[in-house]
């Protein structure tokens, strides 16, 4: 039985339920598997093969292979487990963060020292506009 989720109309937003934590379980495990340096060097010496080693879905490999970070939040991935895989390809989280926004490193960084993203397009389906 689903629970009711008022958050799921906030534009562009994944957020890591109960729901998405399941789905993403072996995903977000391989990640925290690039902690042991053997794995990230297994890893880096054949991506497919070290990811037919997890019983993830081949959306979920695909989007590792691709590096398609908001594709893997949306097949449950968690941020702070697919960090170990920017680390493991040696990119910052600012980096990371960046890609994910369709910004370079650097317009993300000016971005977030002028105080962020506009709240302008990201609010909940139907709140009012101050």
């Amino acid at each position: 039985m689903s629970l009711n989720k008022p958050y799921t109309d906030v534009p562009g937003t994944t957020i890591f339920d109960a729901d998405q934590s399941r789905k993403g379980y072996h995903l977000n495990q391989f990640c925290m598997s690039l902690m042991k340096a053997e794995n990230r060097e297994r890893f880096r010496a054949d991506e497919r093969a070290y990811l037919d080693e997890w019983p993830m879905t081949e959306e979920q490999k695909q989007a590792v292979l691709a590096r398609d970070l908001n594709r893997c939040l949306e097949l449950g991935g968690n941020i702070y487990f697919l960090a170990k895989l920017g680390a493991t390809d040696g990119r910052s989280f600012q980096y990371m963060a960046a890609s994910m926004t369709g910004m370079t490193q650097e317009e993300y960084a000016a971005m977030m020292l002028a105080g962020g993203r506009s709240i302008e397009g990201n609010r909940r389906t139907g709140e009012k506009q101050s």
